[in-house]
């Protein structure tokens, strides 16, 4: 079959839509786990509509030309890097948001940030809980790609469990329009839950209807400072036990250092680790929580323990633990893990990724959605070093390994993309990867969404 021309798919939709200069295709080449094996696009369509998705898909479909969905290119597995001559579809005009405050209910184009939602939401008194740490850069449509999560979720649950309608452009380039604005509804199979956390290899989301809920309650903020991470881990244990905390963070001690070199905030520098939990809870149970974190805490003997209802300083310690990944990018490169582990076992993961560090001679500061068991060991190297570089690659391979031997995830909200793909057998088994690959196949024949990202 002889490809179409560009020059047709730029006559349909314009060249202020679809472009081909090198200086702009570079903009969209890497998201942010810079993969450096990442292609030159073909093209760039930066869709404003839905029916623009369609005629890029189509055109692609006919061209045999791989298509690699984009939203605001913050995504940290490599599931958005360019593919060599791909059709590179970026979803960052499509930006509306429409409250519905009767149904309770966001619809959402895929461009507009999780941050718009939150304040669009919150003009109604209502709220969107998920809350990923790049909240303010991150996009809805790759939140639903990723189904993301964050730092909420502990308590109020990932993207998946706000999602009540969906539109997905599929590889044959048509608008599958799933769910609606209905509280209950079980007709057909779950098809909206297969595209959520699909990473773009099935279609591309082109609207998501989310759900709302009422504004959270004001909330109550305990910091804890630990003389060692194991501590600090095992409180985390002893908590989840008892009680469901609306937020429990953890940063090692080197993440604190991290982010006290970035925002010199005053944070202890001497702490091994520090939790920073958050209850919501109504009256009177909401001091109840606070005592027993205190409680676990104080019996595993931390350093320090410090309590407030103000929300603005819970909230100073809250962007903290959000401002660690870009503290850690002034240290260097970075390979960014997301393994995850039930919470029993979250003392023995983090004390594995420590002897990981030390083997490969490596830093790997760790912070954590540890309220869920999510961590986040980020290997810190130096690109100019191919030893250096060697030993982060193979720390990184060991970590995904250690998650795996504790009946754990190789990735508990990033995405799988590209950088995690080759341990996916592994965890899944023979049996369903093989059935992923029966449904890919099934929706996307020619293997033209997203190739080489997860499967």
């Amino acid at each position: 079959m002889s490809q179409p021309p560009l020059s047709a798919l730029i006559a349909e939709l314009g060249s202020d839509i679809v472009t081909s200069d090198p200086a702009v295709m570079d903009r969209y080449r890497f998201d942010w786990a810079r993969d450096d094996r990442a292609g030159m696009p073909l093209a760039v369509v930066r869709a404003e509509t839905a029916e623009h998705v369609q005629a890029a898909v189509r055109w692609a479909d006919r061209s045999a030309v791989p298509v690699v969905p984009r939203g605001a290119g913050s995504g940290l597995s490599g599931g958005s890097t360019a593919v060599e001559q791909c059709l590179m579809i970026s979803t960052e005009r499509m930006r509306a948001i429409t409250i519905d405050p009767g149904a309770r209910v966001a619809i959402v184009e895929p461009g507009a940030l999780n941050a718009e939602v939150k304040a669009a939401a919150a003009e109604h008194g209502l709220w969107y809980p998920p809350d990923p740490s790049s909240f303010e850069m991150c996009s809805i449509g790759g939140n639903l790609a990723t189904n993301a999560g964050g730092l909420c979720c502990v308590k109020y649950g990932v993207t998946t469990d706000y999602v009540v309608g969906l539109d997905v452009v599929t590889a044959d380039a048509k608008l599958l329009k799933l769910g609606g604005i209905r509280v209950k509804d079980v007709a057909g199979l779950s098809l909206m839950k297969l595209f959520v956390g699909s990473e773009g290899t099935l279609g591309v989301i082109t609207r998501g209807i989310l759900k709302l809920v009422p504004k959270q309650p004001d909330t109550a903020t305990l910091v804890a400072t630990f003389p060692d991470v194991d501590r600090a881990a095992r409180a985390v244990v002893g908590m989840c036990a008892e009680i469901r905390p609306s937020m429990l963070e953890l940063m090692d001690g080197l993440s604190i250092n991290l982010v006290e070199d970035h925002l010199r905030m005053g944070l202890d520098r001497e702490a091994g680790a520090m939790l920073i939990a958050q209850s919501d809870s109504p009256g009177a149970a909401r001091g109840l929580e606070v005592s027993i974190m205190e409680r676990v805490c104080t019996e595993l003997g931390a350093k320090e323990c410090f309590v407030t209802e103000d929300p603005d300083e819970g909230e100073m310690f809250v962007a903290a633990r959000r401002a660690a990944f870009q503290a850690m990018e002034k240290r260097g490169s970075l390979l960014l893990e997301d393994v995850g582990a039930a919470i029993p076992q979250l003392p023995e993961l983090i004390d594995g990724v420590a002897k990981i560090a030390a083997e490969n001679a490596i830093e790997i500061p760790v912070v954590a959605h540890a309220g869920d068991g999510n961590t986040h060991p980020n290997i810190v190297y130096d690109p100019t070093d191919p030893d250096s570089v060697a030993r982060a690659h193979r720390a990184f391979d060991q970590v995904m390994q250690l998650a795996i031997s504790l009946g754990g995830t190789i990735t508990g909200e990033h995405g799988v993309g590209r950088l995690k793909k080759s341990a996916l057998p592994e965890q899944l088994g023979p049996d369903v990867m093989a059935l992923s690959h029966k449904i890919k196949d099934a929706l996307d024949p020619k293997g033209i969404m997203n190739p080489g990202a997860v499967l």
